[in-house]
């Protein structure tokens, strides 16, 4: 494994999702996420990510695009689908990342739900349920990493 395969939002992604014992893996290298998101995350990941971000799990449902009865039916079934899993990854890379970006928990969440210019007057938050969206957050906090306000 060389460094340049690693990527650090993956790799604390998995402790935003619940860890080893909620995830039975552990990935280390991005091809690893590939087969856990294709088989599906836990559902017990949902928990964990409602848990460590103090988010509702109305506001999480609200962030994936997922209806919140979908994401209790999925709790009861033990699995997220494919789709559903690669939303709450894209998710927990980017609260992951803000997290690196502001050095502080609180201070990612709190900026992740508050309306930036930069980003049309909308909450980042509320853009993680896109691809494009979700580039347009990672990009924002790049600039921000590297003293370039928008």
């Amino acid at each position: 494994m060389t460094t340049a395969s690693l990527n650090p939002s993956f790799l604390s992604a998995v402790t935003l999702l619940g860890g080893e014992g909620v995830l039975h893996a552990k990935p280390r290298v991005v091809m690893d996420w590939i087969p856990l998101v294709r088989q599906g995350l836990p559902s017990a990941s949902i928990d964990a990510v409602v848990r460590l971000t103090r988010l509702t799990q109305t506001e999480l449902a609200h962030a994936l695009a997922i209806p919140e009865r979908t994401l209790a039916r999925r709790k009861r079934e033990g699995a997220l689908s494919p789709e559903e899993s690669a939303k709450l990854v894209r998710f927990a890379r980017t609260v992951e990342r803000a997290e690196t970006v502001f050095e502080d928990a609180d201070t990612a969440l709190n900026w992740l739900q508050t309306p930036k210019a930069s980003l049309g007057g909308v909450t980042p938050l509320s853009l993680l349920d896109t691809d494009i969206g979700a580039d347009s957050v990672l990009d924002t906090l790049g600039r921000i990493e590297h003293g370039v306000f928008a």
